[in-house]
Order: C-alpha cells, then structure tokens, then sequence
C-alpha cells in the first residue's frame, strides 16, 4: 500500500505540468531576427561536362539483320554479336542458350605493317646528303 502512494504525487506532479504547459500561448512578439550582411553576387557560369565520344559500327547480312556490332566509348572498345542457337532452338528455349555477353578488345597488334626504319637503325648519322656531283 505505501508505494501506490508514493506514486500518486508524482503523477500529480507531473499531470499538473502537462496541462500548465498547455495553456500557455505563445508571445504575439514577432522573434528577432539578424541582418545578414549583403554580398555582391559574383556571376556564377556553369559549363557542361564534354561528353564521352561514342562510335557505333554495326555489321549486317544481306538479310538486313544486325551481325555484329563494334562500341567504341572512350578508351574502350568492345563488339557485341547476338546469340544465334543451334538448330530449330528458339532463344529461351533449354537449348537456346543464354544470352552472350560483349567482347572486349584489349591488345591489337598490327602484324601486317612494316616498321619505319629510324636514323639510328639506318647506321647513317647525316640526315641531309650532299648533291651529287657528276
């Protein structure tokens, strides 16, 4: 019986704060405000980003179907060829297939070219060679 009440004057205590906080109104004063200090505005210009070059080249049949096509975003390249399932097998189908990714290109080395011989492979050390005299 003694802690029922010892609770009762603190919920007293506390029902009575709540409901004087309650019908206090706020102040009709409007509240103080600070002057900020004025700044002349510098104009401000905004340039888009260049974007990135983009090089599609696709290659098709003589049906008009896309065969393979070369992306070229940047520094990489790659080449996207659809996915042709074997036989009477339609996309989707346990046979089909899933889909086939893109094949990046990394290295390509240009085997056919002939190099240009410099100066210092040539064994000659004057570039300019005097007219012939006869």
């Amino acid at each position: 019986m003694t802690r029922t009440s010892t609770l009762w004057p603190a919920l007293l205590l506390t029902l009575s704060a709540h409901t004087a906080f309650a019908q206090s109104t706020p102040s009709q004063a409007p509240p103080k405000l600070e002057k900020i200090e004025e700044v002349a505005d510098d104009p401000i210009t905004v340039t888009a980003k260049p974007a990135p070059e983009h090089k599609i080249t696709e290659k098709r049949d003589n049906s008009g179907q896309v065969v393979e096509a070369t992306v070229k975003s940047g520094p990489s390249t790659y080449t996207l060829k659809p996915n042709r399932p074997a036989g009477t097998a339609l996309p989707g189908d346990a046979m089909g297939g899933a889909n086939r990714g893109p094949q990046w290109t990394v290295m390509e080395f240009d085997i056919g070219k002939k190099k240009k011989k410099t100066t210092e492979e040539d064994g000659s050390t004057d570039t300019t060679a005097p007219p012939a005299v006869k």
